[in-house]
């Protein structure tokens, strides 16, 4: 019961950085590059929730993404999974409790999905590359989701571990004879 209702908060969490994304920061953007919630979010839960739930609200949310914005179906869906699987990994192998973990993992998580999304555009529209002004709104745009992700640390430190002792409840069984 208490894992539906976490689902439940998380996809009620997502609608909030919907409307927060469509919303409120076309205002307030840096040269007209909004932060990636939803990267922030994916890392999120890939990383405190674990059990594959990263990946499959990873592509989920993406999926869902691509239909609300309309772009291509499934790229989103595919690079957010990722994001989802990479961030359970590193549950097992860095610090969560670490501040510049989670900064890190988010700009990777970001340039990833960025990245990601800029050279299926290329491949799909057969277009020349532009790098210097890609990585100019690559790196307004990391240096926007490190500044959200500094802010909301103490929110996603409690509720992450709330969330992790709710997924990842360890059970022992002991045989008794």
């Amino acid at each position: 019961m208490k894992k539906t209702i976490s689902v439940i908060l998380i996809v009620v969490a997502f609608l909030i950085i919907y409307f927060l994304q469509s919303n409120f920061f076309t205002w307030f953007n840096i040269a007209g590059i909004m932060p990636n919630l939803f990267v922030i979010l994916i890392v999120f839960v890939g990383l405190f929730a674990g059990k594959k739930l990263g990946l499959i609200l990873g592509l989920i949310f993406g999926t869902c993404l691509d239909f609300f914005i309309g772009r291509y179906i499934g790229i989103s869906g595919i690079l957010l999974g990722t994001i989802g699987l990479l961030a359970e990994y590193c549950d097992k192998n860095f610090s969560k409790d670490s501040k510049i973990t989670i900064i890190l993992m988010v700009i990777v998580s970001t340039a990833l999905f960025e990245i990601g999304i800029y050279v299926f555009s290329l491949i799909r529209n057969s277009i020349d590359a532009e790098i210097l002004p890609f990585i100019k709104i690559l790196v307004i745009e990391i240096i926007y989701n490190i500044l959200i992700s500094i802010i909301i640390y103490p929110l996603i430190h409690k509720l992450g571990y709330a969330l992790e002792n709710t997924f990842k409840t360890k059970t022992i069984m002991t045989r008794y004879f």
